[in-house]
């Protein structure tokens, strides 16, 4: 920006410049940034900024996200996972077995045409409709 146009230039010659008669304008007399939010700053915190400082909840400890894996399998690619070997006993419809094949958690994107019969650990409301809807079914494992 060219000189011309800052804010200063018509109080070049003015002593103070605008920065008062007394004190010099010193670079960050308060601390840069959000410093003495708990001292000398507390006022403005507290009332623009209530609940700024402090903890909330609980913390968890060495959370390893281990326990937490699931991989997910849609309903569009369920019939990749079939085996035609296994047929259930009554005969109509394929027994699928997702955490055989490394999956956690069905899910509902995609359609079902055959009744198969899903062993999963995790399932989706949507995903089970859509399952029972075509003639299968779904049973939970541990």
């Amino acid at each position: 920006m060219p000189t011309r146009f800052s804010q200063n230039r018509k109080k070049r010659g003015n002593v103070s410049a605008g920065h008062g008669r007394i004190g010099k304008h010193r670079k960050h007399p308060g601390g840069r940034g959000l410093a003495g939010g708990q001292h000398h700053h507390r006022i403005n915190m507290d009332k623009y900024h209530p609940g700024y400082f402090g903890k909330v909840g609980m913390r968890y400890y060495h959370k390893t996200l281990n326990k937490f894996h699931k991989p997910i399998v849609n309903l569009d690619k369920i019939h990749t996972l079939a085996n035609p070997e296994h047929v259930a006993a009554d005969g109509k419809a394929i027994v699928i077995d997702t955490l055989k094949a490394g999956f956690g958690k069905v899910l509902a994107k995609g359609r079902v045409s055959k009744p198969f019969i899903i062993k999963a650990r995790f399932v989706s409301r949507r995903a089970e409709q859509k399952i029972v809807e075509a003639g299968g079914k779904v049973e939970l494992v541990a």
